[in-house]
């Protein structure tokens, strides 16, 4: 009789931890040492996009890697045609959440309805969230020429990665010591 390939594998990784596992005194804590940063390097740094420049980036239509605004509008209406099924012509903050959830990847995604609610009528019209993009379109176009890059539409976060020790990182936590 042969042996399921998970239970041959679980095996071999349990007899090859064997050895690490006697070395280690019991209860004691593995240690981690941060990485010193060579000499003349810059700091680690972290590239992101944010889940509304994913968003952007997908709306290059005509498939030239520049997201011009034209294009970002067609897009966001689209994508607020799918959530207002009844043709309200507004959303309601829960449609909104589920907006995000689609199109942003999260139900708590920015830009949040609070800030794209301009008129705080607790409803997200179409015109509402368009000028909500344009404002973010106007922000990321690093070069301002009314297009959008791959490269402008990431963030470099170069806070992540530098806490050494006894350095609290961006998030406020101190290494294992």
């Amino acid at each position: 009789m042969r042996a399921p390939l998970s239970i041959l594998l679980l095996a071999a990784t349990s007899m090859a931890a064997l050895p690490v596992a006697a070395q280690r005194a019991p209860d004691s804590p593995p240690t981690v040492e941060p990485r010193p940063i060579p000499q003349g390097q810059p700091p680690n740094a972290t590239i992101m996009a944010e889940p509304v420049a994913l968003f952007i980036g997908a709306c290059d239509n005509d498939g030239d890697a520049v997201v011009t605004r034209a294009e970002m509008t067609a897009c966001v209406a689209r994508s607020f045609a799918t959530i207002d099924r009844d043709g309200k012509g507004s959303l309601g903050y829960i449609q909104f959440a589920d907006w995000a959830e689609r199109w942003l990847g999260d139900r708590n995604a920015l830009p949040s309805p609070f800030e794209t609610d301009s008129d705080g009528d607790n409803r997200i019209t179409l015109a509402e969230l368009q000028a909500q993009f344009e404002t973010t379109f106007a922000r990321l176009d690093r070069d301002k020429n009314a297009g959008l890059t791959r490269s402008e539409l990431l963030t470099i976060d170069g806070t992540r990665g530098l806490g050494g020790p006894g350095e609290r990182g961006s998030r406020g936590r101190r290494p294992r010591q």
